[in-house]
C-alpha cells in the first residue's frame, strides 16, 4: 500500500511528494521500476529485505538508499515486511541537498549515508524510534530544510536548470535547445553541461522519460489504441514509439500490462 504526503510550503518546490510503502505481506515478490525523471531518496523502516538486480544478481540495498536516475528498467524484489519511507525529488532538485554530480548516481542504487554524511544515518535512527506518520514526516522536513539552508551558493544555477526543464517541456524537439538556450543567454554546450550536472540526464534523454512516463498515463486509462497513444504522446510513428518505449521497458506497448508491475504504476503517479 502506498500514502501520499504532500511537502509543507517551504518545501514544494524542492520536494515532489514524500511516501510511505507498506509491503501488503511478507510474501516476496518481483517487480519492475522504469525511468521517471527523478531521484528518490527511501528509509527503509521494517523488517523486510528490499533488493535491486544488477549483473544478473540480486543485492540488498542499504539502510537509506539513495535512487540515481534510472534509465533502463530496474527489477525489484520485496522479500518480508517492507515498510519505506520516501522522498521523490522533482528532476532538478535533490542537487540542492547534496554536492554530487547527479550523473554519477545514474542506474545506481547507494548508500545515501555516503553522499549525504553521518547527519543522515542519525536521522534514520531517529525515524526508527518513532511510529507516528506526521511526526517522521516533520523530522524529515526539518532535516530538508536545514539542508537547503546550507546549499544556497548553488541555488541560482539550479533555478536555472529548473528554467532549461520547463523549456523543455514547452517546446517543439526540434527548437528546444537552442530555444531554451537564447532565452537564457547562456551556449547549448552549457544547457548540457549544466542540466546533466544537476538531473543526470541529458535535455534530450530527459525529453524522452517525459514522453515515455506520459504515454504510460495515456496507457492506464485502458480504452486508446496504441497507435493513438504514441501519436498523443508525440512519437514520430509507431517504430519510434515501440523502439522508445521498449528501450525504458524491456516490453512492446501492446505486451505491456500495467497489472504486473503494481510498484511502477503506483510510483509513476507520484
Amino acid at each position: 500500500m502506498f500514502t501520499e504526503i504532500r511537502p509543507q510550503e517551504a518545501l514544494k518546490q524542492y520536494v515532489k511528494r514524500f511516501y510511505y510503502y507498506d509491503a501488503p505481506s511478507a510474501h516476496a515478490f518481483d517487480d519492475l521500476v522504469f525511468p521517471s525523471g527523478n531521484l528518490e531518496l527511501i528509509f527503509n523502516l521494517g523488517n523486510g529485505l528490499w533488493k535491486t538486480k544488477k549483473d544478473e544478481a540480486f543485492y540488498t540495498t542499504p539502510a537509506v538508499e539513495l535512487w540515481g536516475q534510472i534509465t533502463k528498467p530496474l527489477e525489484v524484489r520485496s522479500v518480508g515486511k517492507n515498510f519505506m519511507l520516501g522522498v521523490r525529488f522533482h528532476p532538478h532538485t535533490a542537487a540542492y541537498f547534496f554536492d554530487e554530480d547527479i550523473s554519477v548516481f545514474n542506474n545506481e542504487i547507494t548508500n545515501a549515508v555516503d553522499v549525504f554524511g553521518p547527519s543522515l544515518n542519525n536521522l534514520h535512527e531517529l525515524l526508527l524510534t518513532f511510529t507516528d506518520p506526521k511526526d517522521r514526516i516533520a523530522m524529515l522536513e526539518n532535516y530538508l530544510l536545514n539542508r537547503l539552508a546550507a546549499s544556497e551558493k548553488k541555488h541560482a544555477r539550479i533555478r536555472l536548470v529548473e528554467a532549461i526543464a520547463n523549456g523543455l517541456k514547452n517546446h517543439a524537439e526540434g527548437e528546444r535547445i537552442g530555444r531554451v538556450s537564447e532565452r537564457n543567454k547562456i551556449s547549448p554546450r552549457y544547457v548540457h553541461r549544466l542540466f546533466s550536472q544537476y538531473t543526470g540526464l541529458t535535455p534530450k534523454l530527459f525529453c524522452q522519460i517525459n514522453r515515455f512516463q506520459y504515454s504510460l498515463q495515456l496507457m492506464q486509462g485502458g480504452d486508446q489504441k496504441m497507435t493513438s497513444v504514441g501519436y498523443d504522446s508525440g512519437y514520430f510513428d509507431q517504430s519510434h514509439f515501440i523502439r522508445e518505449f521498449k528501450s525504458f521497458t524491456g516490453l512492446t506497448p501492446s505486451s505491456f500490462s500495467t497489472q504486473a508491475t503494481p510498484i511502477n504504476q503506483i510510483l509513476s503517479n507520484i
